[in-house]
C-alpha cells in the first residue's frame, strides 16, 4: 500500500506499516474509511458511560487500541521508534503520567477554566505523541472524554473541518499547535471551538 501523508502526519516505519490486518486495502482513502469506522464504534464505548481511570496511560492505550484495533496489529501499543514529532520512546510512560496527574491537579484546583485544561492536556498528549499513528485523532477523542466525563463541558467542535486530510482546517489546526509549542494557547482555543 502507497502511504501518502499529509503535511504534519507522522510516516510509519516499514516494520510499523506492516502491521496493517486489512490486506485487502490499497489506498489512503480506503484506509481513511476503515480506521474511521473504526473510530466511530470507539466513541460510542468512550460516551456510552463514563470509562474509569480516564486520567491513566492504561487508559490511554486502551483507547488508542478501541479506535484502531480492527486495523492495525499494533494499535494500543506505545512506539518504539523516533519520529518526525515526539518525546524519545523510552520518556512515553513517564512523559503520559506526568501529564495524567498534572491534568489531575488542574482540575482539583481549577488552575485553569476548564477549556484551557483540555487545550493544555491536547497539546501535552500531542508533543508526546506515544503511538505509531492516529496521534491527532487519539488526542481529540481523549480531549473530548476529558471535557464530557471529568469536566462536564461539551466535546469541541475542532474547527468543524477535515483534520485528517491535507487542507486549510488541517493547516490551522497546526498552526495552533505550533503556536502552543511557544507556550501561546490562544490560537487552540480559538481553533477548537471554531
Amino acid at each position: 500500500m502507497n502511504f501518502d501523508y499529509p503535511e504534519g502526519a507522522t510516516p510509519l516505519d516499514p516494520d510499523e506499516a506492516q502491521g496493517l490486518l486489512l490486506s485487502h486495502i490499497t489506498g489512503r482513502s480506503e484506509l481513511d474509511r476503515w480506521e474511521q469506522e473504526n473510530i466511530a464504534e470507539a466513541e460510542k464505548w468512550a460516551f456510552r458511560r463514563t470509562p474509569r481511570d480516564i486520567l491513566s496511560d492504561g487508559f490511554i492505550k486502551r483507547l488508542h487500541k478501541k479506535m484502531f484495533g480492527t486495523v492495525w496489529r499494533w494499535a494500543g501499543e506505545y512506539r518504539t521508534t523516533g519520529k518526525n514529532i515526539g518525546v524519545p520512546s523510552w520518556q512515553i510512560v513517564t512523559e503520559l503520567r506526568n501529564l495524567c496527574a498534572d491534568c489531575a491537579i488542574w482540575i482539583e484546583h481549577g488552575t485553569y477554566p476548564p477549556h484551557e485544561i483540555a487545550v493544555r492536556f491536547h497539546h501535552r498528549l500531542t508533543v508526546i505523541h506515544p503511538f505509531p499513528n492516529g496521534n491527532g485523532r487519539h488526542a481529540r477523542l481523549m480531549t473530548d472524554i476529558l471535557l464530557v466525563h471529568l469536566l462536564k463541558q461539551q466535546r469541541f467542535s475542532w474547527g468543524s473541518g477535515n483534520l485528517v486530510s491535507a487542507g486549510e482546517c488541517r493547516q490551522q489546526y497546526i498552526d495552533a499547535l505550533r503556536a502552543a509549542d511557544r507556550q501561546d494557547y490562544s490560537a487552540l482555543l480559538a481553533f477548537v471551538r471554531s
